[in-house]
């Protein structure tokens, strides 16, 4: 039997005002997915954070689903055991399925010997992520990439890693509600009108070029997402008061992580970060959640 296995981190998606163009790679958190070809039929198992709520029907599951992509592009005759430590939570916000996703082709592709491009680890993991969450890139490519990552088109993809020199800090925290993505985007409008779409494109680019300079200043200024955020909010409970209380302990900026209901931010340091952390926290009142404070990670899915 040969196998391997790989640690898949967190993501921030859209980043605040890059829907579905920006995402950003979160260090210390994140799945482990173990991927062993065999003669016999698919099979996965999971464990760890919601691992209950995570299927554990081979056709169904993200990490199987990318696993069996790597497989089919390499005309492999065999099939996969595939077990799944759950580090993110389900339908959270932190880039959950992304991370099983981009975790079951890269360890197939170990398992099989292949020296896999990212942009073919991406083509893989993207199957097991439409399947669950839709057909987008936000989060799989800070997990194949690390860093700060800008997509342009999904098909075919052109995705562009951002310097980050002076990368901030992230604190997330996630309460304990559930918000799915694909519900998450329905709430979305197709159209919006301009001067909304003109001020989220001028955030957006001017959010890329603050972490390029490492100018937290003008970060400050960008972080604002007037297009999904304002939808959102109603979803997560006490967002505005746990986003008051970001900014309150320090925060560069605040805004809802993915789809929700996390809500990340970022600060200068380390100490402002868990202060944030704290804060937030607190703002969410009697419901409960947990809280992850990471550097942005330079590194993506790699061998654990």
């Amino acid at each position: 039997m040969t196998g391997a296995r790989v640690f898949a981190p967190a993501t921030v998606g859209n980043v605040g005002p890059g829907f579905d163009v920006l995402g950003l790679c979160v260090d210390g958190a994140g799945d482990t997915v173990t991927v062993e070809l065999v003669d016999g039929p698919d099979h996965v198992t999971v464990e760890g954070r919601d691992a209950a709520a995570i299927p554990t029907d081979p056709a169904r599951n993200a990490a199987v689903i990318a696993a069996r992509a790597v497989l089919r592009h390499a005309g492999a005759s065999k099939n996969v055991r595939v077990h799944l430590h759950k580090g993110l939570p389900v339908s959270g916000g932190m880039g959950g399925s992304a991370a099983s996703s981009v975790g079951g082709a890269l360890a197939a592709a170990r398992a099989l010997g292949l020296s896999a491009s990212p942009r073919d680890l991406m083509a893989w993991a993207l199957e097991g992520e439409a399947a669950v969450a839709g057909r987008h890139l936000d989060n799989i490519a800070p997990c194949v990439l690390g860093g700060l990552v800008l997509i342009r088109p999904v098909s075919p993809p052109d995705v562009i890693p951002v310097p980050v020199p002076r990368p901030p800090w992230v604190a997330l925290v996630s309460p304990a509600v559930r918000v799915e993505t694909r519900a998450a985007r329905a709430i979305l409008p197709p159209q919006t009108d301009r001067a909304e779409w003109l001020l989220q494109m001028a955030n957006t680019a001017a959010l890329v070029l603050a972490f390029a300079t490492g100018d937290h200043a003008l970060l400050s200024r960008a972080l604002s997402d007037v297009f999904a955020e304002p939808r959102r909010a109603p979803l997560i409970p006490h967002f505005h008061d746990v986003k008051a209380a970001a900014l309150a302990a320090g925060a560069l900026g605040c805004s809802i992580s993915g789809a929700g209901p996390t809500v990340f931010a970022l600060a200068a340091d380390e100490a402002t970060a868990r202060r944030c952390a704290t804060g937030m926290q607190a703002a969410f009142g009697a419901v409960p959640s947990t809280i992850h404070v990471g550097p942005v990670s330079r590194e993506g899915a790699r061998p654990a």
